[in-house]
C-alpha cells in the first residue's frame, strides 16, 4: 500500500514530489551517502570493491550492528541509552569471569559451566537494564542521565571483575558464535543479521512496535490512548541493555579478551549508526532498515578509509562530521514536517 506521502505526491505533481523528497530527506540522505562513499573508495582504492572486503565490513560492522538493535528501539521512543557500551563491556568480562581461564591469567574468578556463565552474563545485563528502566519510568530520571550512572556503575563492576588483568576464555557456543565461520561465513554475521532482522519484524509488525512508534511520536497521545508508556520505556532499555550484553558477549570472544575498556568506542559508533541512518533522534520515525544503512554507512567510510591509508586522526575528524551532518538533517527534516503539520 503506498504510503500517505506518496499518493500526495502523485496527486499534486512537480510541488507534491518535492514536498514528497523533502519529507523523506533524513531516509534518502543516508543512502545517498552511502552510495556516493561506495563509488569513492572503489574509484580510490581497486582493494574496496571485492567480495573479500565486502566480508571485512560485514564482520566490522557486526557488533555494533548486534547493540544498535536495542538502541534503534530506545531512539524510538525518544530516549537515549549512554551505557549501552558498558553494559557491552561487563557482560563481556562477566561470561569471562564465570569461565575457567588458563593458568597465567591473574583473575581470582569463579568457573562455572559454559551455560550457566552465559546465563548470568545475560543475566547480570538484563538487570542493569531493568535499573535504567526503574530508574526512567519509577524516579523520573531523565534517561541521559540515568545511562550516565550507569556507564560509570558498569565501568566500576567491569573494574572490579578484572582488576586490570585480561582474561580469554569464554564459553564454546560464545567462542564459536564470536569467532567461528559456517560455509565461509562467519558466525558473528550470521547473528547481527538475525537480530537485526528480528528487531524489524518486531518494530514492524508487532502491538509491541507499534506502541514503541506511538510512544515515540506523540507521548501524550499514547497516554491519553490507554497505553502504559511507562511500561514500553522500560521495555526498551532492558531490550537496550540485553542487546549490548549479547554484543559484548560476542566481541569479547570476537577480540579474542576480556578487559577493561574495550567496548568505549562502541558507544558513539552505535548512536551513530542509529542516527546517521535517518532514524529521529525525536522518536517516532525511522527502524531497523534506517540502522542498516547508518551501519554501512560507517562500515564503508572506516573501512574505505583504511584503503587510501587517510592519517588516524584525519579518520575521527571525518566520521565527526558525517554524525554532525546527520544531526543537521535530522533536525531540519524535523522542523520541516513540523511546518507541514501547520
Amino acid at each position: 500500500m503506498a504510503s500517505s506521502e506518496t499518493v500526495q505526491a502523485k496527486e499534486h505533481g512537480p510541488k507534491g514530489i518535492a514536498s514528497f523528497l523533502r519529507s523523506q530527506m533524513r531516509n534518502i540522505a543516508p543512502f545517498l551517502t552511502l552510495i556516493l562513499l561506495s563509488a569513492f573508495f572503489a574509484v580510490a582504492s581497486p582493494s574496496f570493491a571485492t567480495i573479500d572486503n565486502v566480508g571485512n565490513i560485514l564482520t566490522q560492522v557486526s557488533v555494533t550492528g548486534i547493540i544498535a538493535v536495542g538502541l534503534t528501539f530506545v531512539i524510538l521512543c525518544a530516549e537515549i541509552d549512554l551505557s549501552i557500551a558498558s553494559i557491552a563491556n561487563v557482560t563481556g568480562i562477566a561470561v569471562a569471569y564465570f569461565t575457567m581461564q588458563e593458568s597465567y591469567v591473574n583473575i581470582a574468578n569463579i568457573p562455572l559451566p559454559g551455560w550457566a556463565a552465559i546465563l548470568l552474563a545475560l543475566l547480570l545485563c538484563a538487570f542493569l537494564g531493568l535499573i535504567n528502566a526503574l530508574g526512567l519510568t519509577l524516579i523520573g530520571i531523565p534517561s541521559f542521565i540515568m545511562t550516565l550512572a550507569m556507564m560509570q556503575i558498569a565501568a566500576g563492576i567491569s573494574a572490579l571483575l578484572v582488576r586490570g588483568q585480561i582474561a580469554y576464555k569464554v564459553p564454546p557456543l560464545i567462542s564459536t558464535l564470536g569467532s567461528a565461520s559456517i560455509g565461509g561465513i562467519p558466525w558473528i554475521v550470521i547473528v547481527a543479521a538475525v537480530m537485526l532482522l528480528g528487531g524489524h519484524l518486531v518494530l514492524t509488525y508487532t502491538r509491541f512496535g507499534r506502541y514503541v512508534y506511538m510512544v515515540g511520536g506523540n507521548r501524550e497521545a499514547a497516554e491519553y490512548s490507554g497505553l502504559n508508556v511507562n511500561l514500553i520505556l522500560g521495555s526498551v532499555m532492558v531490550i537496550a541493555a540485553v542487546c549490548a550484553g549479547i554484543g559484548g558477549m560476542l566481541g569479547v570472544a570476537h577480540f579474542g579478551s576480556a578487559q577493561q575498556n574495550e567496548f568505549d568506542t562502541y558507544l558513539l559508533d552505535s548512536i551513530a549508526a542509529v542516527v546517521v541512518g535517518g532514524t529521529s533522534l525525536f522518536g517516532g520515525r525511522g527502524g531497523i532498515g534506517n540502522t542498516i544503512v547508518g551501519l554501512f554507512v560507517l562500515g564503508v567510510l572506516n573501512n574505505g578509509l583504511d584503503h587510501v591509508n587517510i592519517d588516524s586522526f584525519l579518520k575521527i575528524l571525518i566520521r565527526g562530521l558525517i554524525l554532525l551532518a546527520a544531526l543537521v538533517i535530522n533536525v531540519y527534516a524535523q522542523r520541516l514536517r513540523a511546518k507541514a503539520a501547520e
